[in-house]
C-alpha cells in the first residue's frame, strides 16, 4: 500500500500531464481554425486559385507549425536527458536537502 505523501506525488504528476496534453490539444484546435480563416479571408479577396497559390499566405501555417511541433515534443516527445528516473532520483535529492536544513 503506497502512503498518502507518494500517492499525492503520483496524483499531482498525473493532473499536471493532463493539463499539458489539454493545453496542446487546445494550441492544435485553435492553430487549425485561425489557418483556415486565414485561408478563408485570402480566397475570398483574391479568389480561391489565387488564394490558394500566393505563398505569403502559407507562412503562418509554416512557422506557427515550427511551435506546434515543438509543443507535441515537449508533452508527447520523448526525454532524452530528464527521464522519470531521473525526475525520482531528483525529487529525493531535493527531499533530502530540505531535510537536512530542518535539523540544522
Amino acid at each position: 500500500m503506497e502512503t498518502n505523501y507518494k500517492q499525492n506525488i503520483r496524483y499531482k504528476a498525473a493532473q499536471k500531464r493532463v493539463k499539458d496534453i489539454k493545453g496542446f490539444y487546445v494550441h492544435l484546435t485553435v492553430y487549425i481554425f485561425i489557418n483556415i480563416a486565414i485561408f478563408i479571408v485570402n480566397a475570398r479577396g483574391d479568389g480561391f486559385i489565387e488564394g490558394l497559390t500566393d505563398i505569403s499566405n502559407y507562412s503562418t501555417v509554416f512557422f506557427w507549425g515550427i511551435g506546434i511541433i515543438a509543443h507535441w515534443a515537449s508533452v508527447f516527445g520523448p526525454n532524452f536527458l530528464f527521464t522519470k528516473k531521473w525526475e525520482e532520483k531528483k525529487i529525493k535529492e531535493i527531499m533530502e536537502q530540505d531535510k537536512k536544513k530542518i535539523w540544522k
